[in-house]
């Protein structure tokens, strides 16, 4: 019984190091491990990951993706993760920087401003649509976004956070070719 509480004990970190540290390598595991072999759900990575030791949950995985910025994709033996820097050389955008792109060529959207927050208004019942593209997207210097009917805000910490995300967003915005009133 001894081994298995040390080996439950390593794979969950307490080997001395800290949270931080053991999340790191895993994050960094899996980064290796989705541009060494096509992964293409999460249950795919928890094993993966299982397979070089980490004792990972699903939610776990999931939280990683997401901080990771990681997109799955169509590959030839189905949708795979692919990191957003792994993507082709020379494309514009990452995919999910199209797909916002893409809603902003048929939706005009205005940017206010009060305080720390952006104040993003398309037209009526498109804000849930914008603020999920915004999530899915590269953008990731807000603290969340909040969405209405037409009216979307964009949470954030600090000043200079907001002004490169927004300098981001209108960059991304002009490249859609659709129309805006910064």
């Amino acid at each position: 019984m001894r081994p298995v509480v040390k080996v439950a004990s390593r794979l969950n970190g307490a080997n001395g190091s800290n949270g931080h540290d053991s999340k790191a390598q895993r994050q960094a595991a899996i980064r290796e491990l989705i541009g060494s072999r096509p992964l293409g759900s999460q249950r795919e990575v928890v094993d993966a990951l299982g397979e070089r030791g980490y004792a990972v949950t699903q939610a776990t995985v999931s939280r990683d993706i997401a901080e990771l910025g990681l997109i799955r994709r169509t590959g030839a033996g189905g949708p795979v993760y692919v990191a957003p820097d792994g993507l082709v050389a020379g494309s514009a955008a990452a995919p999910a920087d199209e797909r916002l792109q893409r809603i902003l060529v048929d939706i005009p959207v205005t940017i206010g401003r009060s305080g720390l927050i952006l104040v993003l208004v398309g037209t009526p019942g498109t804000a849930s649509v914008i603020a999920q593209a915004i999530d899915e997207s590269s953008l990731r210097e807000q603290e969340g976004t909040l969405a209405g009917d037409n009216t979307l805000l964009v949470l954030f910490a600090n000043e200079s956070r907001l002004a490169r995300w927004r300098a981001r967003f209108i960059a991304l915005q002009a490249g859609s070719g659709g129309s805006s009133i910064p």
